[in-house]
């Protein structure tokens, strides 16, 4: 079941059994219960919410013997198709089949240009445009079907300048127009020094419409849980973007600025999964989504 139908789930329960309807109307809940299928309820501000899924990314691919015991913690990982920031390459190329094997779904990622690079707004056009197409062939290249939402890696946060919007909206259209669906993963936290906007509701708010699913980051401590793998996972919409169906809780290293409230990380600052010997260094950053497959990206 999609995310777009999961935000309109009511339950009825009784003492045996909950029946489901979908509904296009919001209706306070009464009563809610917890699912024994794949659908957990989760009251959140008098709204029956979706199961939550735990998921990490990493710039580095993480190798194909950790799978198994990362997959005990997480049900999805981030999987890049271009250079992850900072990277000269992308050692993910080539593991799509081994990380859904393994019995992960996806959060795919395609890494976009900074704002010195754009220039103007012509050339941001140019750019989102080129890159969409990059974006395209590089899912085709490693088996993500056709729908797969691949996300847009939006470093930069605070209000968009107008190149920047260019350029993000020219991506998504593109990407959208060659049969894929479009995410962003931005800011979703409150930009003090630029009028308070959040980078999340700036995209949506100027994005004329246009379907768009939203990765936001919000790592500081609260609402985030910081370094902790909690069991259920908090939902998106308590990130502080309402609309969010991804939410990255934390990031390896922690930001200092950000997350200095966070006491759960390790000394050296990076964030390690249960179950992977301390020597490795198999720091992640930690995800929590309404499906074990956001990107919807798996085969099978």
């Amino acid at each position: 079941m999609s995310a777009m139908c999961v935000r309109y789930i009511i339950a009825v329960c009784n003492t045996n059994s909950c029946v489901l309807w979908q509904s296009a109307v919001k209706i306070k809940i009464m009563r809610a219960c917890w699912l024994k299928s794949s659908l957990v309820g989760v009251v959140l501000s008098g709204t029956l919410l979706a199961q939550t899924y735990l998921g990490f990314d990493r710039n580095d691919y993480p190798g194909d013997i950790n799978l198994k015991v990362l997959r005990q913690t997480f049900s999805y990982a981030g999987y890049w198709l271009n250079n992850p920031p900072g990277e000269k390459s992308n050692s993910w190329t080539g593991h799509r089949t081994a990380v859904e094997s393994s019995g992960f779904g996806f959060l795919v990622l395609f890494n976009g240009r900074l704002y010195a690079e754009l220039k103007s707004v012509a050339n941001a056009t140019k750019l989102g445009k080129a890159d969409a197409q990059s974006a395209a062939a590089a899912a085709r290249s490693e088996g993500f079907p056709l729908q797969t939402i691949i996300f847009l890696d939006q470093e930069q946060g605070g209000r968009m300048l107008p190149e920047q919007k260019a350029y993000i909206y020219a991506w998504v259209d593109d990407v959208t127009a060659a049969g894929f669906r479009a995410g962003i993963y931005c800011s979703g936290i409150t930009a003090a020094d630029d009028g308070n906007v959040i980078t999340a509701e700036d995209i949506r708010d100027h994005a004329g419409g246009r379907d768009i699913t939203y990765w936001a980051i919000n790592d500081a401590c609260p609402p985030s849980p910081g370094c902790s793998f909690p069991a259920p996972p908090p939902n998106p919409a308590q990130s502080g973007v309402r609309f969010a169906e991804v939410w990255q809780v934390a990031q390896s290293p922690r930001r200092r600025d950000v997350a200095r409230q966070c006491t759960n990380y390790n000394r050296d600052g990076n964030c390690y999964p249960p179950g992977v010997p301390g020597e490795i260094q198999l720091h992640v950053d930690v995800n929590t989504a309404t499906s074990s497959d956001p990107s919807h990206g798996r085969k099978r």
